[in-house]
């Protein structure tokens, strides 16, 4: 028997165990916890949070809120020894012991008026906060200006965050995304539609994780974990919101938001719709050259790039709990494109080394996409005394797309006349099947140490189909072209699993794991009969350390071991032609990357941080322009470059200038170095830039519902992809207003205030010798409006779906 077969046997066997176990560890008495909440006046306190925490390590076991007459009850509490805290803003909270033996009435609970601490809350919950840890830094922004938009926009004000052209990054890495702890698996371009279409108002915080645990997968080398309220009180809550953005076109994005909770379920759904239509405009230059590496003809086109789009979101979450101590949780995310239109114009004018006209072409390509990803996910959670848990997951995912695209050219000689006329078309479709299931125990030691383990397993499989016809001009007739067309299938399954440790001391901090993966790939073309197989084992260390020298001054290292697997798509040897001239392909020869990261800093009364970085990439997978200059066919292929290198030093600091404003400066100088042997020559280029981010926050008003955001970034000259990008400046500036007794928000943001976020970028080595420039849509003003309803003191247990494998599915454009 294979060691696969084996591996999947034991792994069932252990959770056909676990369902039986569960059920029995469940076993026990319930009791419940009553009372009832007044002011000094004996007034009732009604929305009061009540909260039954276990005396040992204060972890909830269940909450509730006080009705309109200030009574509570918790009922199915087992048997032992409770801590009762009771809270409400402005008020004193009262903490009271119970010893559960049978029904608990606590009477009548007083809680005292608290003026500093009301204060200090109106200060806090308006402003957002930073805190740095040594493997990461979180960015509070509850309740302030940059939730009043989408979570999209939410990330473009967090620290150490790019967003540009549809793209997030970490400073020159792109992120893994988590919604509370789960990876959302959508392509680049379905990540950014469903979060610029996602209200923010439920984000407690973001994480930006420089160094995950095993517990993450091996291609989560920096994660983004997206940080949604949680809730205690039971009733219901709903919010309706629209908001308008203003670019180069309008776009409109509406969604309503619905939670209700009880004793015994939560229940979360949220949809929202999306109308776009974005313009992009492009300058490109290519020096084609001669057997010398002269300049012989250059080609200059002028592209301009509409989308139009509609998208539906929707995003169901149902807790069940099956006793205090286990649960139960359906989730599952849809996103639905039915109208997606994709339109390019190019006009490219041809001449010679002395500016004498040669000709001209022009090309017209038109797509049509239309597809869907649903995914699904089944949790069971049990919870053990002293804070250990035990937990399963299984996962779905169906994804399926179609690519219709049409593409006629006319090319005219060097005295302007028509010469002659071409036309394609070409059907793409793209079927996926994502299957995962995953074990987690974590143990709680003692109160300074943990440990972590797990077991997961996850299969691939999509099938895709291109198919090409020529069509004559003249007649219409078409006809097959099976050197463009092409079927290409793909199955991928990773074994894994994973140990980690943490222990703290007085002054030191410690943590440590490791990570093992299997991976077993095959990718079969039908057509080119090629086929990609690779089996390879892999183990993934990660670790950290802290030395608290003093109060006010700490010492930090970390290292982590990370892969980046290929897109599914990029490994497909189709060929696409945006026209004849320019074409995009798939590589089935690439390579897993893989990327060791150091980082040595202190933090200086927690205040100010440094640090020093070095990461290397054996193999980056970077899609690269490759210039034919004896065909005039420019093809964008990915490929792994042997060795990059970025090390560099980072200094930053978060500190109140005043009561009401707070001030984030972060400025990093690093070096980025990529070469690579292409065959017909080797390549080494390496840059110095530097990355700097000015923040500030503002409350105004008494009861401080004004809030305003102003963000400026600068990111210099630097090299990504072998290609020299010029410095671009990022700013953004938001403002919100509660209104009727806070339960809407009127909210108004501008972005790219002084028009500097266009990309231009410089490609010269061995005979590659072009230039782009890129005039993205956004410089966009949006102004929304949300109102909530119900039960608004609610916080909802929002969350989305997440599974790794998706976050490489990915369509070209």
């Amino acid at each position: 028997m294979q060691p696969n077969s084996l591996l999947a046997i034991s792994l069932m066997r252990l959770f056909v165990l676990l369902l039986l176990v569960i059920p029995a560890l469940t076993v026990g008495q319930n009791f419940s916890v009553s009372g009832i909440v007044v002011d000094a006046n004996n007034q009732p306190i009604s929305f009061s949070n009540v909260v039954v925490m276990r005396h040992t390590d204060s972890t909830i076991v269940k909450g509730t809120s006080t009705d309109d007459l200030g009574y509570f009850q918790i009922t199915n509490v087992l048997k032992g020894k409770y801590t009762v805290s009771i809270s409400f803003i402005g008020y004193t909270t009262q903490s009271i012991p119970v010893d559960l033996e049978a029904d608990a009435d606590l009477g009548t609970i007083t809680l005292t008026e608290d003026a500093e601490m009301l204060s200090e809350i109106n200060i806090t919950s308006t402003r957002p906060t930073i805190k740095r840890a040594p493997d990461r830094l979180t960015f509070n922004v509850e309740n302030t200006a940059l939730v009043e938009g989408n979570i999209l926009q939410v990330l473009k004000s967090t620290p150490g965050v790019l967003v540009s052209d549809g793209n997030i990054m970490v400073k020159s890495s792109t992120p893994t995304v988590y919604i509370n702890d789960r990876k959302v698996q959508l392509s680049q371009a379905e990540l950014t539609e469903l979060l610029e279409s996602s209200s923010a108002n439920s984000i407690k915080s973001v994480e930006v994780i420089t160094n995950p645990s095993a517990r993450y997968d091996a291609d989560s080398g920096v994660v983004l974990n997206i940080v949604m309220g949680k809730n205690l009180v039971t009733g219901y809550r709903g919010s309706v919101f629209n908001n308008y953005t203003q670019g180069v076109f309008p776009r409109y994005n509406l969604g309503t938001s619905h939670f209700f909770k009880n004793e015994k379920f939560n229940l979360n759904l949220n949809y929202s719709y999306n109308g776009n239509k974005i313009n992009r405009d492009n300058d490109d230059t290519v020096n084609f050259l001669d057997n010398n590496n002269q300049v012989e003809e250059t080609w200059r086109s002028l592209v301009n790039r509409n989308t139009w789009s509609e998208t539906h979101n929707l995003n169901l979450n149902f807790d069940y709990y099956l006793s205090d101590k286990t649960t139960l949780s359906v989730t599952s995310s849809g996103v639905y494109m039915p109208y997606f239109k994709y339109r390019i114009n190019n006009q490219t004018s041809i001449v010679d080394s002395n500016d004498a006209f040669l000709g001209r072409f022009t090309a017209d390509n038109i797509s049509r996409d239309d597809k869907h990803n649903i995914g699904t996910d089944l949790d069971l959670v049990h919870r053990f005394e002293k804070g250990s848990k035990l937990s399963f997951n299984a996962h779905f995912t169906t994804y399926d797309y179609t690519r219709n695209q049409n593409v006629e050219s006319e090319f005219f000689d060097s005295t302007n006349n028509l010469d002659r006329t071409s036309e394609f078309r070409s059907n793409a479709n793209q079927g996926t099947q994502i299957y995962t299931s995953q074990l987690d125990f974590s143990l709680t030691l003692s109160e300074t140490a943990s440990f972590e383990t797990g077991a997961k397993f996850s299969n691939v499989q999509t099938d895709s189909d291109l198919s090409q016809f020529d069509i004559d001009t003249n007649s219409g007739d078409e006809q097959f072209d099976p050197q463009n067309s092409n079927v290409f299938d793909y199955d991928e399954k990773v074994f894994a699993a994973y140990a980690n440790y943490s222990k703290s001391w007085e002054k030191f901090n410690l943590n440590f794991g490791m990570r093992v993966e299997q991976t077993n790939i095959e990718g079969i073309s039908d057509f080119g009969a090629v086929r990609n197989t690779q089996d390879y084992l892999e183990w993934f260390p990660n670790a950290s350390i802290q030395y608290d020298v003093s109060e006010n001054f700490s010492v930090y290292s970390n290292f982590k071991r990370s892969l980046q697997r290929p897109d599914f798509t990029n490994l497909n040897p189709f060929t696409f032609f945006l026209n004849e001239n320019y074409v995009v392909t798939g590589n089935p020869n690439l390579l897993p990357s893989f990327k060791n990261h150091f980082v040595i800093g202190t933090t200086l009364f927690n205040l100010f941080t440094v640090e020093a970085y070095y990461i290397k990439y054996d193999g980056n997978i970077v899609e690269l322009p490759r210039q034919d200059n004896a065909t005039n066919i420019i093809s964008y292929v990915p490929v792994n470059l042997d060795k990059t290198v970025d090390f560099g030093f980072d200094f930053s600091t978060y500190f109140n200038a005043t009561d009401r404003w707070n001030i984030y400066v972060v400025t990093s100088f690093f070096n980025m170095q990529e070469s690579t042997n292409f065959g017909d020559g080797f390549v080494e280029l390496n840059q110095w830039s530097n990355y700097s981010v000015f923040s500030n926050d503002f409350t105004f008003l008494k009861d401080n519902s004004l809030s305003v955001s102003f963000s400026l970034l600068l990111f210099t000259r630097n090299l990504q992809n072998l290609m020299l990008v010029d410095e671009r400046f990022f700013s953004t500036f938001s403002i919100s207003k509660t209104l009727f007794n806070k339960n809407a928000v009127l909210s108004l943001s501008i972005e790219d205030l002084f028009n500097y976020q266009d990309v231009n970028t410089n490609t010269r080595y061995l005979n590659q010798f072009n230039s782009n420039f890129t005039d993205v849509d956004n410089r966009t003003i949006m102004l929304g409006f949300r109102y909530k309803f119900g039960n608004t003191k609610l916080e909802t247990n929002e969350r989305s779906l997440s599974r790794d494998e998706r976050q490489r599915l990915k369509v070209e454009d």
